[in-house]
């Protein structure tokens, strides 16, 4: 019994270890500039990666020092924990699969369509209310203005690999033919109309592209991006913290019965 329970809490250790990649995950997705505008998943998956933790702690517990009621609740909150896991892999693969970039003649960087991407996201940035506070946060970064620091001429500038929120909302749209000046200022075309996108552009250094749809289209490949590693990771966490705790089932149940068999002896003796 008491090397069950040994074990029983040695696993349990091992899945608060486990809990660490998930709340460093959601650590890493709240210190990135556009997860810390848009806060959706972050706060989920540090939250799920705390729960596992303290229940984590309880089984520990109730392993070394043979609380049975505290493996009982290990057993029951981790299975719950572990499903919500799933639910939450599953669900960032559904909404991250759609919404590659598109490429441009003459360009590196792609460009970003906001029809591209999954009707869940794209519902994140569409209402105005939403996005009026998400262009505040987007704008007031450092992430075009530094544009203007690394690229003078129209060349380098073209054949940089801009990431999708620069792509999208530091510059106006290739398809409406403007020319360049500097990364954040471009002289605008005779006819514009090629796109709502052109007539959203500003010179204002405050403005520029952050009223685009191609900013928020930028904003979402870049979301998509950081999700999908993030779900990596937990894809990972979750086949391990799967296979410790079915290892902890076992160990449970070889604690029972070997309780069980100690009782039916003492009954006999």
């Amino acid at each position: 019994m008491a090397l069950s329970n040994n074990v029983i809490g040695a696993i349990n250790f091992v899945a608060m270890l486990l809990s660490i990649p998930i709340i460093g995950a959601g650590i890493w997705l709240a210190t990135e500039q556009d997860n810390s505008c848009v806060k959706i998943l972050q706060w989920p998956v540090i939250i799920l990666g705390i729960l596992i933790l303290i229940v984590a702690l309880a089984g520990f517990i109730g392993g070394f020092w043979r609380i049975p009621w505290l493996l009982v609740f290990y057993l029951v909150a981790m299975l719950l924990l572990i499903v919500l896991l799933v639910v939450l892999v599953v669900f960032v693969y559904m909404v991250t699969i759609r919404g590659s970039g598109h490429i441009e003649p003459s360009r590196a960087y792609l460009e970003y369509r906001l029809d591209d991407f999954s009707g869940w996201l794209r519902r994140r940035v569409q209402r105005s209310y939403k996005w009026d506070r998400i262009r505040s946060c987007l704008s007031s970064t450092s992430m075009c203005a530094e544009l203007n620091q690394s690229y003078r001429m129209a060349q380098d500038f073209f054949n940089a690999h801009l990431t999708p929120l620069q792509s999208g909302c530091c510059k106006p749209p290739t398809q409406c033919g403007y020319t360049f000046v500097n990364p954040t200022y471009w002289i605008s075309p005779i006819n514009n109309a090629a796109d709502m996108d052109c007539l959203q552009w500003s010179n204002d250094q405050t403005q520029l592209c952050y009223s685009c749809d191609s900013c928020k289209a930028g904003l979402l490949a870049n979301l998509r991006k950081e999700w999908r590693r993030a779900d990596i990771v937990m894809i990972v966490t979750l086949v391990a913290l799967i296979s410790v705790y079915l290892i902890g089932c076992c160990a449970f149940r070889n604690a029972k019965t070997e309780d069980l068999f100690r009782k039916y002896q003492q009954g006999y003796t």
